[in-house]
């Protein structure tokens, strides 16, 4: 017999999750449905997510898939939101330079630093640069109280590996380190640390910043801000007024 539905899990981050009121969901669609049609579904049934924009991205099985991709029974539909620093996207996987080590973590641990920097040290190293993202005690002129830090885990290990495997392609780099707190955080602590190990500066200093950037713009990892009389995860939610 033909089956009409098919049966899919649903997980959502940030301000998807809230607007769900679940990390996690089952979701009956119809058979043949996408996933652009499914994301109408949960519009319909959770009427707080018409409130916040669209995903930036949607993964099936921790793949980046397009809003017109088909979904099957069992499948697990994942909501990406917009990154503070832009959209998350599939990035390009080229080949790390041979010869540069790479480590990526995410933690609910402060960063050691000796550690980060232990991870890139190399005998040809000319140049350690050392980029740490810390919290600010303000935004938009309200006081900010802490953040809140929420990863979509596997898609953001692979894209910071990733992230990292391209700056090794740009730059002859010796090693690359980039780690990322998840939780919350106050101020003054760090949210996130790149290492970079170069024989000259100039492609260490260049190769950070193109780190830091790129993780900004395509890796899922969201915050929310929390201030004197309210919150916003940002990129997805308007800020103080």
């Amino acid at each position: 017999m033909y089956n009409r539905y098919v049966h899919i899990s649903v997980r959502a981050f940030a301000g998807y999750r809230e607007a769900i009121g679940a990390r996690a969901l089952r979701l009956d669609v119809d058979a043949d449905s996408t996933v652009a049609q499914a994301w109408d579904t949960l519009r319909l049934r959770y009427p707080r997510l018409a409130a916040l924009p669209v995903p930036a991205a949607f993964a099936v099985n921790d793949e980046y898939v397009r809003p017109d991709t088909p979904l099957r029974d069992e499948d697990e539909l994942v909501l990406v939101p917009p990154v503070s620093g832009g959209a998350a996207q599939d990035p390009p996987s080229p080949t790390e330079r041979r010869g540069s080590g790479v480590h990526v973590a995410l933690t609910a641990e402060a960063i050691s630093l000796d550690g980060i920097i232990h991870r890139v040290r190399h005998p040809q190293a000319g140049a350690v640069v050392l980029f740490l993202g810390t919290v600010r005690d303000n935004r938009e002129g309200a006081r900010v109280d802490h953040l809140e830090y929420e990863a979509y885990e596997t898609r953001a290990l692979t894209d910071m590996r990733a992230v990292c495997a391209e700056a090794a392609t740009r730059w002859p780099l010796l090693g690359m380190a980039m780690e990322h707190r998840v939780g919350t955080l106050h101020v003054g602590e760090i949210s996130v640390a790149i290492a970079v190990a170069a024989p000259h500066r100039a492609d260490a200093f260049a190769a950070g910043k193109y780190a830091i950037d790129t993780l900004k713009q395509r890796v899922p990892i969201w915050k929310k801000e929390v201030w004197e009389g309210g919150e916003a995860w940002i990129g997805s939610e308007p800020g103080p007024r």
